[in-house]
């Protein structure tokens, strides 16, 4: 039976391609899909993605997730990783395997965004890798 995996892109996501490119690159968030959509497929498996820039959108999908087969999430939750104990407690509740990604690497920025409130519940954090830490956490998703 085919994997089902779930990628959650959180807030500003959206903007990516113009958004502060020196530090999240130029490649735009359907740029991203696209390619993860595209491993899926060279894997036989399936891949939604779902982007929200409101938390309460984030917490219903991941809720949902546990009833629509999902067997482990990739998520990129932006700025919420970094606040968002809703989200944090909705990854527990469905009690998915996940992995959290970044397209930057947290720690050579702010202080404040060296800390998550998601990495010690995650099966692994990706940081600083751009587009390609999506990908080797979808490879991951699909090995494992």
């Amino acid at each position: 039976m085919a994997k089902h995996i779930l990628v959650l892109h959180g807030p500003n996501l959206n903007m990516l391609g113009v958004r502060e490119p020196g530090i999240y690159g130029h490649q735009t968030l359907a740029d991203i899909d696209a390619r993860l959509s595209q491993l899926c497929d060279e894997y036989d498996a399936g891949c939604s993605v779902f982007q929200s820039n409101h938390e309460g959108e984030l917490v219903d999908r991941i809720q949902a997730a546990r009833h629509d087969e999902t067997e482990f999430i990739i998520i990129n939750a932006g700025a919420y990783t970094h606040t968002s104990i809703a989200i944090r407690d909705a990854l527990a509740a469905v009690g998915i395997p996940f992995i959290e990604v970044h397209l930057s690497n947290v720690y050579k920025r702010e202080p404040f965004r060296h800390h998550s409130y998601l990495s010690d519940q995650a099966v692994g954090v990706i940081a600083g890798l751009g587009p390609a830490g999506y990908e080797a956490a979808l490879r991951y998703a699909l090995d494992h």
